[in-house]
């Protein structure tokens, strides 16, 4: 039983470092501020693969996310209610622009590149 216990926490420990050595951070910038604490710190974007993540920290209200090509193509917008996260699948190689527009006006945003 012990030996069981031993290698399912060593399996675990192997694949929970995998997955964040493969995880990409995305600095987030702040674009617009109207005068409000900067809340770029509570907005933690990051890409692995093809899935772009994004965790928010604090309630921060509700959050626009809008993912542009960085040309400024659309390819996916929504609306989340934060502290939750975010998952979308980014099908294409390419550059990318993730913005993020607070219900004050206040806008962040991060660039990251897809490479699958």
């Amino acid at each position: 039983m012990s030996c069981l216990l031993i290698s399912t926490v060593i399996g675990r420990s192997y694949a929970e470092e995998t997955i964040k050595k493969d995880e990409i951070p995305i600095a987030v910038i702040e674009k617009v501020s109207h005068g409000t604490t900067d809340k770029s710190g509570c907005i933690l974007p990051s890409i692995n693969g093809n899935v772009l993540t994004v965790v928010f920290t604090e309630n921060i209200g509700q959050v626009t996310v809008d993912v542009t090509t960085a040309s400024g193509l659309p390819i996916e917008c929504t609306s989340a209610i934060t502290p939750n996260g975010i998952q979308y699948y980014i099908p294409l190689a390419g550059d990318y622009i993730v913005t993020f527009t607070l219900a004050n006006g206040d806008v962040y945003y991060g660039e990251f590149t897809v490479t699958d």
